[in-house]
Order: structure tokens, then C-alpha cells, then sequence
């Protein structure tokens, strides 16, 4: 299981621009590669997404409901955007059946609160 940690620090001076993550999944017999993916609060991820086999689907329940199919290897890959708006774990999973493997082919996406800017001194 491999875990990625993406903090969201935003590059402008406007703090009501939200970050942008760029998370590249790959997936490959029965697995996504990161299956644990970590942002904070207010952040939109931009998954790209590509197969190194057979076509696959990604399906991430949540506010946003994304069901998008992943083209087979060489052929491509697909971009979704997911807004972290929420503070929670959400559950993404193969939604196109793959072969025998396919109902443990899952991974995560967890929110996790912005940090609290300290009083000064």
C-alpha cells in the first residue's frame, strides 16, 4: 500500500484561491498505485489517471460522485478534479469490471483539517 502526503499550501498571495495537488494513479491488476492519497482541507486534487493493462474505471464517492472509465495501456490517460472540501476519508474504487481481483481494487482519499495560524506573541 503505498500513501502519498500532499499539504496545501497556497502558492499566491490570495488565500482564497484554493491549491491545486496533481495526483498521478496508476492502475495495474487489481491495484491503484497510490491507494492512499492525503490533502488538507480546501484543496482541489486533479487525478490523472492511467492503466499499465486492461481498461479500469474510478469511481470516488462524495460531494462530486466521479465515475469516469480509464483507458487501457497505451491509449492515454483520463483527468478528473476532486475538491476537498470536506473534511473526511473518501473511498475510490474500480468501477468496471477488471477480472478476478477487481472488488479489492480500492484505495482513499483523506481530508484532513487546515491548520490552525498560531496568535502572535
Amino acid at each position: 500500500m503505498a500513501l502519498v502526503m500532499l499539504s496545501a499550501v497556497s502558492a499566491g498571495t490570495q488565500g482564497d484561491i484554493a491549491p491545486v495537488r496533481v495526483v498521478r494513479l496508476v492502475a495495474e491488476r487489481f491495484t491503484f498505485t497510490p491507494s492512499e492519497v492525503t490533502v488538507t482541507e480546501g484543496t482541489i486534487v486533479e487525478f490523472r489517471i492511467k492503466s499499465e493493462d486492461t481498461s479500469h474505471g474510478f469511481h470516488l464517492a462524495g460531494p462530486s460522485d466521479i465515475n469516469v472509465e480509464i483507458p487501457k495501456r497505451g491509449r492515454g490517460d483520463v483527468r478528473v478534479k476532486f475538491e476537498a472540501t470536506t473534511v473526511g476519508v473518501y473511498v475510490f474504487e474500480c468501477s468496471r469490471l477488471c477480472g478476478a481481483g477487481h472488488d479489492f481494487m480500492r484505495g482513499s482519499v483523506r481530508v484532513i483539517p487546515k491548520p490552525t495560524a498560531s496568535a502572535p506573541e
